[in-house]
């Protein structure tokens, strides 16, 4: 298989890759010279944002597949898509669950109601928004038979440039009390990004095409889970203090963005965000390891980096700050 990955030097981009070399695949990473791609690519340097920036791409080809996983403005996916769909069978983007209409019950599928998406030539929006308009981008150029559409959910692992399990996990490192937001038995749905590269890969090669909610069935492990797996993997002897969530939001601690990863229970932001039905992409083969290979190679990797992960630009940086913790953990 030839694969075009467009992007491909971070985290779901550099899964992807190191996914399809595993697979002996022919990989071509266009990408902008930010970051330097792994070894055995093939290397193309372009911005897509830029006039003309798509040039190194005008003769290349012919590729089996192309993944994609822009999440800015809508019109780069459209002028890529547009110039690839003549050399290239198939397009895998990667989008979000953030594409439907908010909020969704519990048990939402593929066929839940989507936002209106930004139109395919639009400059940046929202999140959301722009994610839609790249699916939309997609199959105007490639056409339903030919568009993979990956909405995933939570993504973590290894080389997370977003900071969430890595705030954790460096939180946890540090020991002592660690707030810990409860229900300790609160159901997460998330995926490791290297399943999710395996398993896109081998959906776009038996030529599936559509939407497909890319994730962990619901409940695939709970809060109480993820932090007890991160207390063993940094071999800390952080003491996890499970705090009511009124408790928390009381303190106004903001769920999501200052405690990374949970959302209070019972409400639509935990619905939305865990509660998607998966069973689609479980039958097309999609395979979720164990919440502890998923924390422990992260903390690995993390290690690696020197206790630092990646930051990206476009991305607020998580993460409770010690004295908001301190107050909460004294009590009143």
């Amino acid at each position: 298989m030839r694969l075009l990955l467009l992007g491909g030097t971070e985290f779901v981009g550099r899964a992807v890759a190191e996914a399809a070399l595993a697979k002996g695949w022919d990989v071509t990473v266009f990408h902008r010279g930010r970051h330097a791609p792994g070894p055995g690519v093939r290397s193309l340097h372009g911005d897509r944002t830029a006039p003309d920036g798509l040039t190194a791409l005008a003769e290349g080809g012919p590729w089996d597949l192309v993944v994609d996983t822009w999440s800015a403005a809508p019109r780069a996916v459209r002028d890529t898509a547009r110039l690839l769909r003549d050399r290239a069978d198939r397009y895998a983007y990667v989008s979000s669950s953030s594409v439907y209409t908010w909020p969704q019950p519990a048990g939402y599928t593929e066929d839940a109601p989507v936002v209106e998406g930004a139109l395919a030539d639009a400059g940046r929006t929202d999140y959301a928004r722009d994610k839609r308009g790249g699916e939309l981008a997609v199959l105007d150029s490639f056409g339903a038979d030919r568009s993979l559409l990956v909405r995933a959910g939570l993504i973590l692992g290894p080389y997370e440039n977003i900071g969430r399990l890595p705030w954790w996990l460096g939180r946890i490192a540090r020991g002592g009390q660690v707030l810990a937001p409860g229900p300790r038995d609160l159901p997460l749905q998330y995926v490791d990004v290297r399943d999710l590269a395996e398993w896109m890969l081998g959906a776009a090669a038996e030529g599936r095409s559509g939407p497909y909610n890319a994730v962990s069935p619901p409940a695939h492990t709970t809060t109480g889970e993820l932090l007890e797996a991160c207390v063993t993997a940094t071999g800390s002897d952080a003491e996890l203090c499970w705090t009511d969530p009124d408790t928390v939001l009381a303190a106004g601690i903001a769920p999501w963005t200052d405690l990374p990863v949970w959302v209070p229970p019972a409400s639509d932001l935990h619905t939305t965000l865990h509660g998607g039905d998966t069973s689609r992409a479980a039958a097309a083969g999609l395979h979720c390891r164990p919440v502890t290979e998923t924390v422990t190679d992260t903390w690995n990797w993390l290690c690696e980096m020197g206790g630092v992960a990646p930051q990206r630009p476009d991305r607020p940086v998580v993460g409770l700050d010690p004295e908001t913790e301190a107050k909460v953990l004294a009590g009143p």
